[in-house]
C-alpha cells in the first residue's frame, strides 16, 4: 500500500502532463485542462500530507525501492525514493504552493491560446521537483535536478514569439548547465571515494576529512550556486521573469531555486567535514544577499525587483548553510515560499489589472480598486521585511543571530541587506498601491480586482505569511528543529534561547526593518517621489539600474571571445580539416584509377581472375 501511494504521489503530476499534452484543450476543453493539472498536484499534496501525519505520529520513514537501476563491479544504484522529515517538508511546500499556483493560473492564463501546453509543462515541473526531493541517492536526485532545468527552459520561454523571452530561456538553461557540471563532478568524486551515492551509506562512510572530499564539496557547491542563483551564476534568475507570472512564482518561491539549499542540507554531513567550503558558502551567500538587494533598490519593473529579492533571500539561506545552521536555512525556505509566492502572485494580479504593464512608474493608487491584492501584498511585504510578528521576522532573526555568533562581519553584511530589503519592498508597495494613479486613461478604465481563482490563493498565502513563523519560535519552542532532528542530529549552533543577547539582536533586527519602512515611506509617500525615466537616471543610480553592468561584463569576457573562437574554428580549422579529408579522397581516387580499368564488363576476364584468385587461396591454405 505504501509503495503504491508513493508511486501515485510521484506519477500523478506526470499523468496530468501526459493527458494535457496529448489530449489538450481540443478534446477536454480549455477550463478542464486547468482542472486536470490542479487535481494532479492536489493528489500529490494529499498523499504527502498523509505521509507527513504518519511520520509525526509514528516516526516511520517511507523507503521505496523499485528496482536495481545499474551495477558496475561493486558499485550499484537503485531507483529508490525516501520520504523522511526533510523530503516531506519540501514535498508539502512544493505540492502545496504548486497547487495554489495552479489554481491561480486558471484565472491568469484563461485567455492564452496554448493553455493546455502551459499546464502540461507546469505539471511536468512538479513531477521532476517531486523526484528531486524524494530521491534516496544522488543519481535519482540528479534526474529531478535536470528535469526542473529543462522545464524551467520550457516555461520561461513559453511565449516563444518574443525573441527576448527565448533568449532568457536559453540563458537560464546554459547557466544552469554550468552548475550542473559541478554537481556531476561532485557525484562522481563521492562515488569514487565511497563506492556509493546513496545518502544513508554516504552518511555512514563519510566520517573523516579528506582532500578529495573537499573537491566533492566544492563541486557540489558550484552545482547549488547555479540552481539557487548565487554569485557568479545568478544572472539567469532575473531574466527568468520573461515567463508568465505564475511561472515566476513557481520557480522563484518554493521549488527550483531552493533545490541547491535542499541538496546542501541533505548532504550536511559532507559539508560539516569541509569547514573551508562552509566558510566559502557563508561568504558567497552574504555577499550575494547585499549585492542583489542593492540592485533591487533601483529597479522599476515590479517583477525584476522581486527577482533580485529572491536572489538576496537565497543569499541569506546560503549564509545560514555556511554557518552550519541548516535548520534555520530550511525555516527560511518555508517562510520565503509563503511570502514570496504571495508577492509574485500579487504582482501578477497587478499586471493583469494593468493590461500587462510592469513598470511601477506607471502605477499608483491601486489599493482603491484592488483591496484584496493590496492587503495580501502588504502582509507579504511586512513579512519579507522582517517585522514582527510575521513569519519572515522569525526566520530572518534566526539567520541574523547565527551570523552574529559565527562572524560579526557577515552579520553586518546581512544587516545591511535586511535594511535594503525593507526599503525596496516598501518602495514597491508604495509606488504600486499609494498616491495617485500615474498610468493612461485606458489603463485606468481597465483597472479591476482579479477573479476569485486568483485572489483566493493570495489570501491563503497571506495567512501563511502571517502565521508561518510559529513552526520555529525562539526560546526552545522550535517544533521545526525537533522535527528535523533525525535528519540533522547535530546542530552546529546551540538552539537559541531568549537570552539578553538574543533579545537585543531581535530588537536591532526590528529597528533595521522599521528604519527601512520609514525611509521608503518618507521618499515615496511623504515626498511622493517617482523613479526617473531611463534616460534621466545618472550617477551610481544608473550603475544600480543597469545591475552593475554584470551582463555586459560577462558578454565581453565570455560570450564575445566564444563567438570569436567559434568563428575561427568555422572559417579556419573546419575548412582546413575539410580540405585535408577532401585531398585524401582525391589521392585515393587517383590511386584507384588503374583498378577501375579492370572493370571492363568482360565475363571471361572476370572468370579468369576468379579462377586465379581461387587458386591463390588454395595454395595459401594447403601448400604454404
Amino acid at each position: 500500500m505504501e509503495k503504491i501511494l508513493v508511486i501515485i504521489l510521484l506519477l500523478s503530476p506526470f499523468i496530468g502532463f501526459v493527458i494535457n499534452l496529448l489530449v489538450g484543450k481540443s478534446i477536454v476543453g480549455r477550463k478542464t485542462t486547468g482542472l486536470i493539472a490542479t487535481t494532479a498536484v492536489l493528489i500529490s499534496f494529499v498523499i504527502s500530507l498523509y505521509f507527513f501525519i504518519q511520520i509525526l505520529s509514528t516516526g516511520t520513514i517511507a523507503y521505496i525501492r523499485l528496482f536495481e537501476w545499474m551495477t558496475f563491479k561493486e558499485f550499484s544504484v537503485d531507483l529508490s525514493f525516501t520520504l523522511d522529515q526533510l523530503s516531506l517538508l519540501w514535498l508539502l511546500v512544493v505540492t502545496g504552493i504548486g497547487a495554489l499556483i495552479h489554481i491561480y493560473s486558471i484565472g491568469y492564463m484563461r485567455d492564452d491560446r496554448n493553455i493546455d501546453r502551459y499546464f502540461s509543462y507546469l505539471n511536468l515541473f512538479i513531477f521532476f521537483m517531486n523526484v528531486l526531493v524524494t530521491g534516496s541517492n544522488l543519481l535519482v536526485t540528479f534526474i529531478g535536478w535536470e528535469g526542473v532545468g529543462i522545464c524551467s527552459y520550457l516555461l520561461i520561454g513559453f511565449w516563444s514569439r518574443n525573441q527576448k523571452y527565448n533568449d532568457a530561456a536559453k540563458k537560464a538553461f546554459i547557466m544552469n548547465r554550468i552548475g550542473d557540471l559541478g554537481f556531476l563532478i561532485g557525484i562522481f568524486t563521492l562515488a569514487y571515494l565511497f563506492n556509493t551515492v546513496d545518502y544513508v551509506s554516504l552518511k555512514q562512510l563519510a566520517t573523516s576529512p579528506d582532500p578529495l572530499l573537499g573537491v566533492a564539496a566544492f563541486a557540489l557547491f558550484i552545482g547549488a550556486t547555479g540552481k539557487s542563483a548565487q554569485i557568479p551564476l545568478y544572472t539567469w534568475l532575473p531574466d527568468a521573469m520573461a515567463g508568465p507570472t505564475p511561472v515566476s512564482a513557481l520557480i522563484h518561491a518554493a521549488t527550483m531555486v531552493t533545490a541547491g539549499i535542499f541538496m546542501i542540507t541533505r548532504l550536511n554531513f559532507i559539508f560539516d567535514l569541509t569547514p573551508d567550503i562552509q566558510a566559502l558558502i557563508a561568504i558567497v551567500g552574504a555577499v550575494t544577499s547585499l549585492f542583489a538587494a542593492s540592485i533591487a533598490i533601483a529597479q522599476t519593473d515590479i517583477k525584476k525587483v522581486l527577482a533580485y529579492s529572491t536572489v538576496s533571500q537565497l543569499g541569506l539561506m546560503f549564509l545560514a548553510l555556511g554557518l552550519g545552521a541548516y535548520h534555520v536555512a530550511v525555516f527560511h525556505v518555508i517562510t520565503h515560499a509563503f511570502f514570496k509566492a504571495c508577492l509574485f502572485l500579487g504582482s501578477g494580479s497587478v499586471i493583469h489589472a494593468m493590461g500587462g504593464e510592469q513598470d511601477m512608474r506607471k502605477m499608483g493608487g491601486l489599493k482603491k480598486v484592488m483591496f484584496i491584492t493590496y492587503a495580501t501584498f502588504a502582509i507579504a511585504t511586512v513579512a519579507i521585511s522582517g517585522i514582527p510578528p510575521l513569519a519572515g521576522f522569525f526566520s530572518k532573526d534566526e539567520i541574523m543571530l547565527a551570523a552574529f555568533e559565527g562572524n560579526k562581519i557577515l552579520w553586518v553584511i546581512a544587516a545591511l541587506a535586511s535594511l535594503l530589503t525593507a526599503v525596496y519592498m516598501f518602495r514597491v508597495l508604495f509606488l504600486t498601491f499609494f498616491n495617485d494613479f500615474r498610468g493612461t486613461n485606458e489603463q485606468k478604465h481597465h483597472l479591476h480586482e482579479s477573479p476569485k481563482s486568483m485572489t483566493i490563493p493570495l489570501v491563503v498565502l497571506a495567512v501563511l505569511a502571517l502565521f508561518g513563523g510559529v513552526i520555529s519560535l525562539p526560546g526552545g519552542l522550535s517544533w521545526l528543529n525537533h522535527f528535523l532532528e533525525p535528519v540533522l542530529p547535530q546542530l552546529a549552533f546551540v538552539e537559541h534561547t531568549l537570552s539578553t543577547e538574543a533579545i537585543v539582536l531581535m530588537c536591532v533586527s526590528t529597528v533595521i526593518a522599521l528604519a527601512g519602512l520609514g525611509i521608503a515611506y518618507y521618499l515615496y509617500v511623504k515626498k511622493m517621489s517617482v523613479p526617473a525615466e531611463d534616460s534621466k537616471i545618472t550617477g551610481f543610480a544608473k550603475v544600480l539600474y543597469n545591475k552593475y553592468y554584470i551582463d555586459e561584463i560577462y558578454n565581453a569576457l565570455f560570450i564575445k571571445p566564444m563567438y570569436v573562437l567559434s568563428t575561427f574554428f568555422e572559417q579556419v580549422v573546419e575548412k582546413f580539416l575539410k580540405n585535408i579529408f577532401k585531398g585524401i579522397g582525391v589521392i585515393f581516387g587517383i590511386l584507384s584509377f588503374p583498378a577501375k580499368k579492370l572493370q571492363n564488363g568482360s565475363l571471361g576476364f572476370y572468370l579468369f581472375f576468379f579462377v586465379l584468385g581461387f587458386s591463390v587461396l588454395i595454395i595459401c591454405l594447403f601448400l604454404v
